[in-house]
């Protein structure tokens, strides 16, 4: 298929990694192309002093710590916003570095703490070791939200791609197990829905970056098993939840030409429906990771549009 891509954007998909995902050695081979983006892509000089701190929250039952970095301002003299981050990656790729410029600007702009998680990756630790980490850090934070400097009763989750994903599903297992509270999810360009039926996910087959291929393989390692199943766990693929009320407020991304697209649509639908204040932002001329080309104007956009979703959903100032 052609597609019309911003023509922003164009010149830079030679540029950008090329995933290919159909075995474990293409799996490694991403894994080290994704490692090197990292190093390429342009730093971050905050204006305002920010503390970076590498710690670990206690793991699930008979699992081991989970790293988190928390990143704070320096200079804050109260108790301030939280947000757990959440990275993406197809539940396969990424670690504590591949956001963290975009972390450093969050908290460098609204002065808030994020604590970001290194969850374990499938296949070598499929559902439910991904999900039961990022939640593990979750009460973790919501423990210990004196000591970090966080207010408790604004505490969000955030997350892009499969850490969209992730975000929602920490969401419904807050919900479901009484807690931690969340004033706020951000599910950007969000990996929801195993079932693979949607027009876009049909459709987009060849599309940079992320594409339906991709999606069967990290659907298959995250499961261990065929996705589409009668019997997957909707904190796994949260597009399976039955009931969406009594979520926290929601702001949902999507990318025209992302496989991605329709189930991010489809569940920013839902919550509104569920009775959830739900938001959905649509990026014409856009592709799953395009955000990464900083310079691009529908790029600069969609990061302002985040800035302010999370101003307003953490009740920042």
């Amino acid at each position: 298929m052609t597609y019309a891509i911003d023509p922003e954007l164009v010149p830079w998909l030679d540029m950008l990694p090329a995933v290919t995902l159909s075995d474990h050695e293409s799996l490694l081979a991403a894994r080290g192309s994704m490692a090197q983006l990292a190093e390429v892509l342009p730093g971050y000089e905050p204006a305002n002093p920010v503390d970076v701190r590498d710690l670990a929250a206690p793991g699930p039952s008979d699992a081991p710590d989970v790293p988190v970095r928390v990143y704070a301002p320096a200079n804050r003299t109260g108790a301030v916003p939280g947000l757990l981050y959440i990275h993406g990656g197809g539940f396969v790729m990424g670690d504590l570095d591949m956001f963290h410029t975009t972390l450093l600007r969050l908290v460098d702009e609204l002065g808030i703490v994020i604590a970001s998680v290194d969850y374990r990756l499938a296949p070598e630790h499929p559902f439910p070791a991904p999900v039961e980490d990022c939640y593990a850090a979750l009460t973790w934070v919501a423990a210990k939200a004196d000591e970090l400097g966080i207010d408790p009763a604004r505490l969000g989750v955030a997350g892009e791609s499969a850490g969209g994903g992730l975000s929602a599903a920490v969401a419904l297992l807050a919900r479901d197990r009484g807690g931690p509270a969340l004033c706020f999810q951000y599910l950007g360009i969000p990996e929801l829905d195993d079932r693979l039926d949607t027009p876009s996910m049909r459709d987009y087959t060849d599309t940079p970056i992320w594409n339906r291929p991709n999606a069967v393989y990290s659907w298959t390692a995250y499961l261990g098993a065929e996705p589409g199943g009668g019997d997957v766990s909707p904190y796994a693929a949260p597009a399976r939840a039955a009931d969406l009320s009594g979520l926290p407020p929601a702001f949902v991304t999507t990318c025209q030409f992302d496989p991605l697209r329709d189930e991010g649509i489809e569940y920013a639908r839902r919550l509104a429906h569920a009775g959830v204040q739900a938001e959905l932002r649509h990026y014409p001329g856009t592709f799953h990771g395009s955000g990464l080309v900083e310079t691009a104007e529908i790029s600069r956009r969609m990061f302002a549009d985040e800035v302010d979703a999370l101003r307003r959903g953490l009740r920042v100032g």
